[in-house]
């Protein structure tokens, strides 16, 4: 069935989220190593994702391991550095379902004092007919209530709603709700799921991710 509308996860979707590859540049790959395997960022950031305070979970994370301190604070201080640069393939797709009139929504992870930050620096973070941001909501993919508020606020059958993540396990959350799925590895693969959905045009050219 076609889809009536398309929902973005944003990390890795649309602009990148690569800490490890950051960090290797930041103070390089053996501290980065030491860094984390010592401590759980994506846990970290997951909490706060899932509603805890953006600054205070980073500065209550450094405290308890402080020979990591300057590095995981370097998250609060810096996060717009580290999360970024914008995928363009993505932004194309974007904007050419918007130019058809498709409704396009947001569903990410993402803690509700950083995503402004995001938004700010990327303003076509605003631009969704409507976004699910977990933060604000206080519940984060991959559990079921996510979903399930989605549909009760958009209120499109789960059949109708085309979400695509990087992440295989939101899928599989999503899936199992009736929701048509793509697993996100690059804005060509997705573009060609729009075309074969018959939300695209056949031959819209969109360029590789950036490195």
């Amino acid at each position: 069935m076609t889809p009536e509308a398309v929902i973005f996860d944003i990390g890795n979707v649309l602009i990148e989220w690569q800490p490890e590859r950051y960090f290797d540049r930041q103070c390089g790959p053996d501290r980065r190593r030491a860094l984390f395997a010592a401590v759980d960022i994506h846990a970290m950031m997951q909490r706060i994702d899932s509603g805890a305070d953006f600054a205070r979970e980073v500065a209550r994370t450094a405290a308890a391991h402080p020979q990591f301190a300057a590095e995981i604070l370097h998250v609060r201080d810096h996060w717009c550095d580290i999360a970024q640069p914008a995928i363009p393939g993505s932004l194309l797709i974007l904007r050419a379902l918007q130019e058809r009139g498709i409704p396009v929504f947001a569903l990410s992870n993402f803690g509700a004092q950083n995503f402004p930050l995001s938004a700010a620096q990327f303003p076509f973070l605003t631009d969704f007919d409507r976004a699910y941001i977990s933060g604000p909501m206080g519940v984060a993919k991959p559990d079921p209530a996510i979903y399930a508020a989605v549909e009760d606020d958009c209120g499109i059958p789960p059949g109708h709603l085309l979400f695509t993540d990087d992440r295989a396990e939101n899928l599989a959350a999503a899936a199992a709700r009736g929701w048509q799925v793509h697993l996100f590895d690059g804005a060509p693969g997705f573009a060609q799921c729009l075309v074969t959905a018959g939300l695209l045009p056949p031959g819209l050219e969109i360029q590789g991710d950036t490195e």
